[in-house]
């Protein structure tokens, strides 16, 4: 992950999972209720009972002047929505009418403390409510058109209940058709009871006037306006660039992290470019022909978060597997995510394929551990076949680059090896600090020392000789969560034993470790009187952990002391689970549909533009509406 992709992922802690429809409901009704205690003055409070009954009055008239438009609000927007084809829910639409009402009362309530203090009077409270009304219609047509993705006509219908709600209780209690010539019998009998009711209304609304609603109705006009060429001005250079709209990106966003919706991937498939990925199957057996486990290595990147694309791939393998399921991290960064779920079921499908063509050998190779520069490779071999796994440690690293694995696994090959299973250990990072987050990308230093110890690896194991191979497995869940940096398959270890020597492949649901951690696990492992000769810790790299936090390692949030305590009584029952197994490597190519080259890293940048020059837009639009509307105002 770079640092531009990490500043996307942060994002994610401004996103929350709207609160249930009553909810929001419940407090637009406190908050209305409050601000017409605050707002109306009904009759002298002095004496117990008489002061509740006008305070219980004031209470229920800003309930019924600022909760009932919201109330309206809150179940027509998504009816009407919906009708026209938007996507809005009842959480969120009661969420959206409670945030117009917040805009409302504050609006209003700074505009009576400046009256009071300059003395400009009631008018201009309610001048300044026009502005209010105009500026939920703006917000909530905004929100409207970016989760709904409607255009601006079909949008406006329901973003304008609310205003014309609150704009209709206004002319019928003010007595704003007084105004109007009208006149006859049957309009006096019929009509003005229920089109005029200013008796029936706090005196405070007696200052409203026709002026009023003409100038509302110019302002949501100018605001309209406003928000469509914002909105333009900010998705021009996605559809430039990426053939996208921003709105699509927005959308998704929100309804994957607050409601767990999957129109994030719909997104990520409009972007989405094909390529064909090496898929990599070791299996270990047992006598009587069962699966003991498997390690599985599909060159994808387990992204972008949650359970959207192939964030969840670990699980799925683990679900899918006979054995006990080991699926590290493979040399793929954020470019090689699965845009859909659906992808995964390409890769098992050729994960099964690879199983079906292993051809299995009781012979293996001591493990050997060689370093080249900067990298570190742990590497074994089965029949002609190995598996290398890569580390940095105690150097910082991210993800590894396609193109430098394959390199590797080339170079590995190269000395007469079959298959490689070539694993980036993904076990030693600094989180999102610092402007280098240790992506190894093509060309660089550390790529080339990566290459370099793949070939002095592949050189050493064909060299060496060979035994029987012996294998031990052990697996806890852990009471560990997600939020707390373990995804759902925890802690596996497999020991393999061949002539006395003893491995420890160590897998961590996980997302990259703690500086420091993996050298204390190997340390505690491989010590003069430790478990094991030699050993290595992995992480899946699950980005199920990072839904909600985009810095979320292993290490960083749960104890350490009591994850090593873990790691080693899991060693020990790994031992004593050791019998002889045979081993086999497959590999198949799968066609999938991943983010792109350099697709990451331009919607990354382009997201973070967004955020960065989107509040100045947002606020010079703001500004300029405004100023139209104050000369209107001046005007009227």
């Amino acid at each position: 992950m770079t640092s531009t992709q990490s500043d996307l992922a942060g994002l994610s802690r401004f996103i929350f999972r709207a609160p249930n429809w009553y909810t929001s409901l419940g407090f637009a009704l406190l908050v209305a209720a409050m601000a017409g205690v605050a707002a109306f003055d009904s009759g002298d409070l002095a004496g117990s009972w008489r002061g509740l009954f006008f305070l219980g009055r004031d209470a229920w008239e800003g309930i019924f002047f600022i909760g009932i438009p919201t109330v309206v609000a809150a179940f027509g927007t998504t009816g009407v929505d919906r009708f026209v084809g938007g996507k809005l829910t009842h959480n969120r639409s009661s969420l959206l009418a409670l945030a117009g009402e917040v805009i409302i009362v504050t609006v209003v309530t700074l505009a009576a403390i400046v009256s009071v203090g300059t003395g400009l009077g009631q008018r201009f409270v309610f001048d300044a409510l026009v502005v209010a009304l105009a500026s939920v219609f703006a917000f909530r047509l905004l929100i409207i058109m970016a989760v709904s993705r409607s255009s601006l006509l079909i949008a406006a219908v329901p973003a304008s209940i609310q205003t014309l709600t609150a704009a209709a209780l206004l002319f019928v209690y003010s007595g704003t058709l007084r105004f109007f010539e009208v006149g006859g019998p049957l309009l006096e009998a019929y009509l003005m009871p229920y089109l005029a009711r200013p008796s029936r209304a706090p005196p405070e609304l007696s200052v409203i006037a026709l002026s009023h609603f003409q100038l509302l109705v110019i302002s949501c006009v100018i605001y309209a306006l406003a928000v469509y060429a914002f909105l333009r001005v900010v998705d021009r250079p996605w559809r430039r660039s990426l053939g996208v709209s921003v709105l699509d990106f927005i959308r998704g966003f929100i309804g994957h992290v607050a409601e767990g919706t999957r129109e994030l991937e719909d997104f990520f498939q409009q972007l989405g470019q094909e390529a064909i990925v090496p898929v990599t199957v070791l299996s270990f057996r047992r006598d009587d022909g069962t699966e003991k486990a498997r390690f599985v290595l599909p060159m994808i990147h387990p992204g972008p978060m949650g359970e959207i694309g192939g964030g969840n791939f670990p699980e799925r393998v683990a679900r899918r597997s006979e054995g006990l399921a080991f699926p590290p991290h493979a040399t793929a960064g954020h470019d090689f995510n699965l845009v859909t779920e659906r992808e995964v079921d390409v890769v098992l499908d050729a994960i099964d394929c690879a199983a079906d063509d292993i051809e299995y050998t009781s012979e293996a190779t001591q493990s050997v551990r060689v370093e080249s520069g900067d990298s570190k490779m742990l590497g074994q071999s089965f029949g002609d076949d190995a598996v290398l796994v890569s580390t940095y440690a105690p150097l910082f690293a991210d993800d590894v680059e396609y193109a430098v694995g394959l390199s590797a696994a080339a170079e590995a090959r190269t000395t007469g090896l079959d298959d490689v299973l070539l694993v980036d250990a993904h076990n030693c990072n600094n989180g999102l600090s610092g402007p280098d987050l240790g992506h190894v990308t093509p060309g660089s230093k550390r790529s080339f020392d990566m290459i370099s110890a793949a070939g002095l690896a592949g050189e050493r194991l064909t060299e060496a000789n060979r035994g029987s191979l012996s294998m031990g497995t052990a697996w806890e869940e852990t009471d560990w969560v997600p939020r707390e940096g373990i995804g759902p398959l925890g802690i596996r270890v497999a020991v393999t034993r061949v002539d006395g020597q003893t491995t420890a492949y160590v897998l961590i649901d996980g997302n990259n470790m703690e500086p420091g951690l993996r050298d204390r696990i190997v340390d505690a492992l491989t010590t003069a009187d430790g478990h094991v000769d030699v050993a290595e810790v992995m992480t899946t790299d699950t980005h199920i952990v990072n839904t909600v936090e985009a810095e979320n390692q292993v290490g960083s949030v749960i104890d350490q002391d009591e994850l090593l305590a873990t790691i080693e009584r899991l060693t020990d029952a790994a031992l004593d689970d050791c019998e002889p197994v045979t081993a086999g490597m497959a590999t198949r190519r799968a066609e999938v549909t991943i983010f792109g080259n350099d697709r990451t890293e331009t919607l990354a940048s382009h997201a973070n533009a967004v955020v960065s020059m989107g509040g100045a837009l947002a606020l010079a639009v703001i500004l300029a509406a405004m100023a139209v509307s104050l000369l209107v105002f001046f005007l009227a």
